[in-house]
């Protein structure tokens, strides 16, 4: 029989259990009220759980966890997650409180109904980054150096600092705009905080794993990037050749179309009609046709029906780029669309961001 994995002492991540536990207590303090107060049984309180995939292996023991210590029920999200963006708003719908780890709260996109329910638990990492950021320094000789990083490195960002300054650096940790939680922080989707303040540096250090974040730096900022992986400690110079190849073959592939199908999201966040609608009007512009999908989960299996020459995707941006070789025709994004219309120059390329104000 396989056992339930357990949140080890050694885990990366810092789930925030007792915050788990207050806030539930909270609301079931509060429902007994209500009970008391309307002469009703109380009814039972249930706890919605959401996790991105890297963190689904953990759900099973924080919901055992939560049912022990709070009586509560509670339900997991099996759903794929892409982000804050993108909560399971039918389990939500269900849920007394909501739980979602793994990403930092949105500074938009939800409304109060929405925010009353859920709790983020952004799942920090506790590995210490010290060792990666003095490994990167050689990699460094610019003077003014821009500091970027995910949710769950963020709040080690001033000891970065720290380390940098001490060999003579000037540091940099740009503001993002209104959706950005953190100074420094950068999504998937949104890299204000690496290019807010890019004039003033000379390169930029990303601390974190994965390239998809420090592509969509370098292309927003302009600069040159390093990357630090606290995790595995491999350190090198960002080089986005490949990336820049497979988005030219894409742009290429789709540089003939004459019918576009627009994939709009209705997930709360990634939801950009307004933006949907301006392509379809530059598309007919151009002589050709457009046609505006909406749907929840975009998959590759969900555009085989639609027998487009090229699809432009105002959805999640990862979307175009991850998946792209599994769609049935090229999968562009709104500003590869302008490349296509020749509206928009090769060289001015840079990574779609969902930014402050940029949903309907």
């Amino acid at each position: 029989m396989n056992e339930i994995p357990t949140i080890s002492s050694a885990s990366s991540y810092d789930f925030e259990m007792k915050a788990v536990f207050d806030e539930i207590k909270k609301i079931s303090k509060s429902k007994k009220m209500e009970s008391n107060n309307s002469s009703k049984n109380s009814e039972e309180i249930v706890i919605g759980l959401q996790f991105p995939e890297g963190l689904k292996k953990h759900a099973m023991d924080i919901a055992s966890k939560i049912e022990k210590e709070t009586g509560t029920s509670v339900y997991i999200s099996a759903d794929p997650c892409f982000g804050a963006c993108d909560l399971d708003m039918q389990l939500l719908e269900k849920s007394d409180l909501f739980f979602h780890f793994g990403h930092a709260e949105l500074k938009q996109g939800y409304d109060e109904n929405i925010e009353n329910k859920v709790r983020f638990i952004e799942a920090r990492s506790k590995v210490d980054i010290t060792d990666a950021v003095s490994a990167a320094i050689p990699l460094l000789p610019e003077q003014t150096i821009g500091l970027v990083t995910t949710v769950q490195h963020v709040h080690q960002l001033e000891n970065a600092k720290q380390i940098l300054e001490a060999v003579g650096k000037t540091v940099i940790i740009g503001d993002g705009d209104e959706r950005i939680a953190y100074p420094g922080q950068i999504l998937g989707c949104n890299f204000s905080a690496a290019h807010s303040e890019s004039e003033k540096c000379d390169a930029v250090l990303y601390i974190g794993s994965g390239q998809f974040h420090p592509i969509g730096t370098a292309l927003s900022s302009k600069k040159r990037v390093v990357c630090a992986d606290p995790f595995t400690s491999d350190v090198f110079e960002l080089n986005y050749r490949k990336f820049l190849m497979q988005r030219s073959a894409v742009i290429g592939n789709a540089s003939d179309a004459e019918t576009f199908c627009i994939i709009v999201s209705t997930k709360n966040g990634q939801y950009r009609k307004t933006l949907a609608e301006s392509i379809k009007s530059k598309a007919e512009a151009h002589g050709k046709q457009a046609f505006i999908l909406f749907m929840d989960l975009v998959t590759p299996d969900q555009m085989l029906s639609f027998k487009a020459d090229a699809f432009v995707n105002t959805a999640c941006p990862r979307l175009a780029i991850d998946d792209s070789g599994r769609y049935p025709a090229p999968v562009l994004t709104p500003q590869e669309f302008e490349i296509v219309l020749g509206e928009r120059a090769w060289e001015d390329l840079v990574l779609d961001e969902i930014l402050e104000g940029g949903q309907d």
